[in-house]
């Protein structure tokens, strides 16, 4: 939508009313989705998935970034250093000659001793399946959920944007919006939330606005999987 032609002096916000402003026309990009009758509402909320241009193909699109999971892994290579070490120390002793440990000698009565069903018996082995379960998960899993990989430009070159940079980055363009006095933003993998308080113009103009303003700053993110957004203005609540 172009500007009106004017002589008379413009403003870009403020209350209407009056005689020698105009007020700006709101700009209106085509986003491929209609926001619906929610505008209308004092408080409202706007859940759609903006289109973000990119490469054909494969190509464009990026997976999670593994993690490398030093914590774990030194935590189960130092267990298993321990135990090892321990086993192989009283196995070396009790060939050259010395009694078995104390320890290795009550492990051993007791798993000869005890039934299946004993209670130590079986919150062992819980135990020790949990961490066994725990260790395949971390395995399996990639990782770094507060990593957002971009999209990929060229096969061997790939990128990622931390989950509050990219709500530090929103929150800054949503704080433009004529109107807008204050705004808290929330990113997560596939959605990103945002709340902001108007202290005038009409919510649904504001509204209106940060859809607007919101579509273009995740498709400025430029990331492989873009957030659906999530959009809330109210009024600044009453001073007590």
């Amino acid at each position: 939508m172009s500007e009106p032609q004017g002589t008379g002096p413009r403003s870009t916000g403020g209350p209407a009313g009056d005689g020698d402003t105009q007020r700006l026309p709101v700009l209106e990009k085509d986003t491929g989705k209609d926001t619906g009758p929610g505008l209308d509402q004092s408080s409202s909320a706007a859940a759609y998935e903006p289109p973000v241009p990119g490469l054909d193909g494969e190509e464009g699109r990026g997976g999670r970034f593994w993690s490398a999971r030093r914590i774990p892994a030194g935590i189960v290579a130092l267990l298993l250093l321990v135990v090892a070490g321990a086993f192989l120390y009283d196995i070396a002793a009790v060939r050259a000659g010395r009694q078995a440990m104390y320890w290795r000698r009550e492990l051993a009565r007791q798993l000869a001793q005890r039934p299946l069903d004993d209670t130590w018996v079986l919150v062992g082995a819980g135990v020790t399946a949990a961490a066994g379960l725990w260790l395949i998960v971390l395995a399996a899993t990639p990782g770094l959920r507060p990593v957002l990989p971009m999209r990929r430009t060229h096969p061997d070159v790939r990128s990622g944007l931390h989950r509050d940079a990219a709500a530090l980055f929103l929150r800054d363009r949503a704080m433009e919006v004529s109107g807008v006095q204050s705004v808290r933003v929330r990113t997560r993998r596939s959605r990103a939330e945002v709340r902001a308080v108007s202290h005038f113009r009409a919510l649904d103009e504001v509204r209106a606005d940060l859809d607007l303003v919101l579509a273009d700053a995740v498709r400025g993110l430029e990331l492989a999987r873009p957030p659906r957004l999530s959009v809330h203005v109210r009024r600044p609540g009453r001073k007590r």
